[in-house]
Parts: C-alpha cells; structure tokens; sequence
C-alpha cells in the first residue's frame, strides 16, 4: 500500500496543478517497471478540451514515451474513478490496472455508477479504489468550495455595480 500512496500523491500533485489553472483538480500518474513513465491532469478548461482529462492526457503521454500505444505493462494511478470516457481509453490502452483515490458518483466508470471494465470482450482490468481517498476528497472539495465562494463574491459585485448604476439614473 505504501506505493501506492507514493503514486497517488504524485498524482495529487499533477491535480493541484490542475486546480490553479482552473480546472478540477483531478492528476494521473502511469507507472512502469517502478518508474513514472507519463503523468496528466485535467486540462479541459484551461485548453477548451472536452477530452482533456487526466486519464486521456497520461495515456497520450505514455504512449508517446514508450513509442507503441499498447500499455498493458503499465498501472495507472489516478485520484479520481475514472468516467466512462477515460475507462473506453483505459481499455483501449490495454492498461492492466487501476488504482483511484476517490468514487466519482455521479459518472464512476470502474465500479461506482457504470463498471465499462467488466464489459464482455474488454480486456482485463483490475481496479483498487480508496487509495489516499481522505486526502483526494479533501482536495475536489475544497476546489469546489472556492468555486462556489467566487462565484457568490461576483454574483454580489455584479448586483451592487448593478444597484450603483439604478441608483444614479
């Protein structure tokens, strides 16, 4: 278990920097033979990238790395289950395992909504969640409190600016 923490807080920090560009804080690592081959975070808002989860973006990474798209000798480390997408992506890289932090209830492609790594003719995958989960909640969490406070602060100054320019007229 020790490694994998070791991973996953790799991966945390790939998903700290997600977060100061703006986008969910969620990071991936991809692991080979021991060593960190590749890594990604979200970049779907930073790069107007509807594709641009940190699955997809360590798998490309990967693959580009290793020179063949075939990572079956590889384990990915990721801070949240993976969403349908990425788990499609995952099983087309042929990635033999998963290893996840926190449950994404809403879209959880390994286990916790859908189970796509179960799928007839899908190659085998098998998955761990719960690593480090205290410590990938706590930081979705507190980026989706911010999220909420700033929208609430400029929903605020807009009404006053608002308010200003009634009071005037």
């Amino acid at each position: 278990m020790e490694k994998e923490q070791k991973w996953m807080a790799m991966a945390l920090e790939r998903a700290a920097y997600a977060a100061e560009r703006g986008d969910t804080p969620v990071g991936a690592v991809i692991v080979q033979n021991e060593a960190c081959i590749a890594d990604g975070y979200n970049t779907k808002e930073y790069l107007q990238d509807s594709c641009g989860h940190a699955e997809i973006n360590a798998i490309r990474a990967a693959c580009q790395a290793l020179g063949r798209w075939r990572l079956d000798d590889c384990t990915l480390y990721v801070t949240m289950e993976p969403c349908p997408m990425c788990a499609g992506a995952i099983a087309s890289a042929h990635i033999r395992r998963v290893v996840y932090g926190v449950k994404d209830p809403n879209a959880g492609a390994m286990g916790s909504v859908f189970a796509l790594h179960r799928i007839p003719g899908t190659p085998a995958i098998t998955v761990e969640g719960g690593v480090s989960e205290d410590a990938c909640r706590e930081q979705l969490t507190a980026f989706f409190a911010h999220k909420r406070t700033t929208a609430r602060q400029s929903k605020v100054q807009r009404k006053d600016t608002e308010d200003e320019g009634r009071s005037t007229d």
